[in-house]
């Protein structure tokens, strides 16, 4: 295109915003030769492969917070719960588009482990989530957290009495030293006496000597969920499931060190210290502890 006085003018496309309820917008498109129609629909496109990510990342992060034992189903049925609008059929081109499937049917096939029951300690908690003062019961779980391409995991330790994140560490591996984290941090913060229950799911890093060791060290009591029951440690899922609606499904972090700085943020400033829990008469964990004092 030419100005007037014979020199060039560049219009960059990119920058357009196209209305199709106005006169001057179709008059760009025009003056660019780009119909205002390739402009609306490269931005419907555009929004749909981003709506596309986002449920991606919800749909992998749900399947593996219940370590691959949900299908498509179960998987839609547990976003619709929480908020997250979409089909059965939806949810499963997705995971088919990456390769995974539950493990039931016969196309799975499961060895056990010899060393599954190694280390498994005795259910002490027995769903009674409640507790007469701070530092009776404690309980810990890892949850899975998709973040762009790749996986963080984030060890929790709740305190039941108040309902307190007491410690906690994220890191990209799942391992021992991410739960052995956790526990110290907990051990740092709270006067603990000997007895403390400390109750876990079966998980290997649960069992593993180096964690059993820590507890004893403490004079902890260590207790585990029974074989394939979550609901024996409901309430450490319930606070998972809070934190993926009310922080990672909502912020969609693109980059790790995005998600450490907002699952810090959450933690320490707002579900500890603000956020009115139900349990609680509807105030938050530290002003519970005060009260209760």
């Amino acid at each position: 295109m030419q100005l007037t006085d014979g020199r060039p003018r560049t219009l960059q496309v990119s920058t357009i915003k196209v209305r199709s309820d106005s006169g001057v917008s179709r008059a760009v498109c025009d003056t660019v030769d780009v119909p205002i129609s390739g402009c609306i629909g490269f931005r419907i496109v555009s929004a749909r492969v981003r709506r596309r990510q986002i449920m991606e990342e919800q749909v992998m992060d749900t399947f593996a917070t219940y370590k691959a034992r949900y299908g498509a189903p179960r998987i839609a049925q547990e976003l619709n719960a929480l908020g997250v609008d979409c089909s059965v059929n939806y949810v499963a081109k997705i995971l088919k588009h990456n390769g995974i499937r539950a493990r039931n049917g016969k196309a799975f096939k499961y060895s056990p482990n010899t060393e599954a029951m190694t280390g498994v300690a005795d259910n002490l908690l027995k769903r009674r989530f409640n507790a007469d003062g701070p530092n009776q019961k404690w309980t810990t779980d890892i949850t899975y957290i998709w973040v762009r391409d790749r996986w963080l995991y984030l060890a929790t330790v709740m305190d039941l009495y108040s309902r307190s994140i007491v410690g906690w560490a994220l890191d990209t591996s799942m391992t021992e030293q991410l739960i052995t984290d956790a526990l110290q941090m907990a051990f740092k913060r709270r006067d603990i006496e000997p007895g403390l229950i400390i109750h876990s799911d079966r998980g290997v890093q649960y069992r593993s000597n180096r964690y059993q060791a820590l507890m004893e060290r403490h004079g902890c009591r260590p207790s585990m969920s029974r074989k394939g029951n979550c609901w024996d440690n409901a309430v450490m899922e319930s606070f998972f499931s809070r934190l993926k609606v009310e922080l990672i499904y909502a912020e969609h972090y693109r980059t790790v060190e995005e998600a450490k700085s907002g699952i810090f943020e959450y933690i320490e400033v707002f579900y500890n210290r603000i956020r009115r829990h139900s349990a609680l008469g509807y105030v938050s964990p530290a002003e519970y502890e005060r009260k209760c004092a």
